[in-house]
């Protein structure tokens, strides 16, 4: 049990970031004092949007500045804070060069935070963005699984470098964090493991995410011809932020906590969008069969191999929520709300032009 003091700063790098924006906007408005580590601090129009929330907030926001693969970049910045947010880690799927692009900053930056927290004696909880990931590789493996759906007790051991190496970035730094955890009994680390993130951005600026590249192929006529039936889980961004924030100050708050809201594909997320947008904007109408995509996938994007295609088009993907909620209290939007709150976003921040 680790009860952590409101009164104390508290840390999250990345904090500029698509769900670290949210979670700072929820400390703030607890009065809590927030240590932001960024990338540039003197980056005004990066940090503009918590600074506007700051302004309204009881709380305060420090920045600092940090980066991930720099060991001691940290240390200022965790100064005093008993309770560290680890955000920070690069979400895209079509890399150059995995190595360097994923697997270096997700598990070289973990490693540094944790080390940073080490020598921090105030440090008494960290919370690690992980992924649902680094639990399963493709949706596939769900058939095998007892019930059918991914639990806490699962962990990825399919991807690697050369396929899925997203995934496998998520595994090796949440492996990181829990092999560093055990080697010292100062503080304690709970992880929070989302699927598929979707809902409105805080930063108007912040549309580089994955989460932003599959709407805007949604709206700007990229998947006109048919969406595919790409089985993932979906959680809302403000959702994450309430997950992350439960488990910084739930005493007994522990381990793994598989934060998803739904169980869907990318068809029905865009389906959703049809009431409101469909008249606007060429949303898909359909599902694209999957020996189409076989043929176009890998030409389109080279994430899209027939592999994964194979694994994770026209089948189930299911995960099991029920810790989340039973152990911090967290409730999930209606996934209408996450994809037309994303969507709207988009729109207001005139990313596509209408059709």
């Amino acid at each position: 049990m680790t009860q952590i003091d409101k009164t104390k700063p508290v840390m999250v790098t990345g904090a500029t970031g698509y769900v670290a924006s949210w979670l700072v906007k929820k400390l703030l408005e607890e009065g809590i004092t927030v240590h932001a580590a960024v990338r540039d601090p003197n980056k005004k129009e990066k940090v503009a949007h918590l600074d506007a929330i700051a302004e309204k907030s009881k709380g305060t926001i420090k920045y600092f500045k940090s980066d991930l693969l720099d060991k001691g970049s940290y240390a200022e910045a965790m100064k005093d804070c008993e309770l560290v947010f680890h955000t920070a880690s690069p979400f895209t799927l079509d890399v150059k060069d995995p190595q360097k692009d994923l697997i270096d900053p997700a598990v070289q930056g973990t490693a540094n935070v944790l080390e940073t927290a080490n020598h921090t004696p105030s440090v008494r909880r960290v919370v690690v963005t992980s992924s649902c990931a680094a639990i399963y590789c493709d949706a596939i493996e769900c058939e095998q699984l007892p019930g059918g759906k991914l639990t806490e007790d699962i962990w990825n051991t399919t991807a690697s470098r050369d396929y899925q190496p997203y995934s496998y970035s998520k595994t090796l730094a949440e492996k990181k964090a829990w092999e560093m955890v055990k080697a010292q009994t100062q503080w304690d680390l709970v992880t929070i493991n989302p699927s598929f993130v979707m809902g409105p951005p805080l930063n108007p600026k912040a549309t580089t995410s994955e989460s932003f590249n599959i709407l805007k192929q949604m709206g700007d006529g990229t998947m006109k011809s048919g969406a595919p039936r790409m089985a993932i889980g979906l959680v809302d961004v403000r959702d994450v932020a309430e997950a992350h924030f439960q488990a910084g100050f739930t005493p007994s708050a522990h381990g793994r906590y598989i934060t998803s809201g739904h169980n869907t594909n990318f068809y029905e997320m865009a389906m959703t969008l049809q009431p409101k947008f469909g008249g606007d904007y060429p949303l898909p109408k359909k599902a694209i069969p999957k020996w189409l995509l076989m043929i176009i996938g890998p030409m389109v994007n080279k994430a899209f191999s027939r592999k994964m295609i194979k694994r994770n088009i026209d089948v189930e993907w299911k995960a099991d929520n029920s810790k989340i909620k039973n152990e911090l209290g967290v409730r999930f939007r209606p996934m209408e709300e996450s994809m037309v709150d994303g969507f709207q976003a988009m729109v207001d921040n005139h990313i596509f032009d209408k059709k």
